[in-house]
C-alpha cells in the first residue's frame, strides 16, 4: 500500500501542476475546476493508502524482491450475491432522470434508494448468510 500512495501522491501533484498552468492559459473555468477536482481526488486516495500503510502489515507489493505467488491467498470477505445494488442503481437512475426530467421524479427514487441502501447494510444481519 505503501508504494501505491506514493504513485497516487505523484499523480496528485502533476494533476496540480496541470490544473495550474491549464488555468492560466487557457482561463476557461469548467476545465481548471475538473482538474483541481481530480486532484483531490487523488490526494484524498494517496493519503487514504498512507496513512492504511502504516497500520496494516506490509504486503508483497511493498517488497521490491516479492515473487507473484507471495500475494497469493485469501484476500479478504466480499458477499457471495446480493440484489442490493441493483435496487441502489435503479433508485440513482431514476434521481439523475429526475434531474433531467423533473424534481417530481425523486419522490420516487428516494424510497428505492434507502430500501437498497438499508438492505445492503443489514444484508449480513438475517437469512441464510447471517452470522452467528
Amino acid at each position: 500500500m505503501k508504494e501505491q500512495g506514493k504513485i497516487f501522491g505523484g499523480f496528485a501533484a502533476f494533476i496540480l501542476i496541470m490544473a495550474i498552468v491549464y488555468g492560466l492559459w487557457s482561463k476557461e473555468p469548467a476545465g481548471t475546476t475538473a482538474l483541481f477536482l481530480a486532484f483531490g481526488l487523488c490526494a484524498f486516495i494517496g493519503y487514504y493508502l498512507a496513512f492504511t500503510a502504516r497500520r496494516v502489515d506490509s504486503g508483497a507489493g511493498d517488497n521490491p524482491e516479492a515473487e507473484v505467488a507471495d500475494d497469493a491467498g485469501e484476500v479478504g470477505f466480499f458477499a457471495p450475491h446480493s440484489w442490493q445494488p441493483l435496487a441502489l442503481a435503479i433508485g440513482g437512475a431514476l434521481a439523475f432522470l429526475g434531474v433531467i426530467f423533473g424534481w417530481w421524479l425523486l419522490w420516487w427514487s428516494l424510497p428505492i434508494i434507502l430500501i437498497g441502501l438499508y438492505g445492503w447494510v443489514f444484508e449480513f444481519y438475517r437469512g441464510e448468510d447471517q452470522n452467528q
